[in-house]
């Protein structure tokens, strides 16, 4: 599956348009995660915590969104964006689309 954020493929030409997919993950914060964030934001530094947990989260929503365009038989996505939004304290939103397309 080729992924990409432009609207086309480099040497590559769109020959099936599949439709929009989607993939998402609402994620919880953990209180060790907090814990330790909150120390961080005394001396300074990277919230490794919260680094992982939005890695993971941005592979399961990507793999979400594939598993959508495989089942369309789509072989690439193009125009793929990324978005956030907070669902409650403390929990959030990662959301991922782009188009589904067949290229040859």
């Amino acid at each position: 599956m080729i992924i990409v954020n432009t609207e086309s493929i480099p040497g590559r030409k769109i020959v099936a348009v599949k439709g929009m997919v989607q993939g998402n993950t609402v994620r919880a914060k953990h209180i060790g995660r907090d814990i330790a964030a909150s120390l961080k934001n005394i001396v300074g530094g990277e919230l490794k915590g919260y680094t992982e947990l939005l890695i993971d989260s941005r592979r399961q929503a990507v793999a979400r969104m594939i598993a959508q365009a495989e089942e369309l038989q789509a072989d690439a996505i193009v125009n793929v964006r990324f978005a956030t939004s907070s669902i409650t304290a403390g929990a959030a939103e990662l959301y991922v689309y782009g188009t589904a397309v067949v290229v040859e």
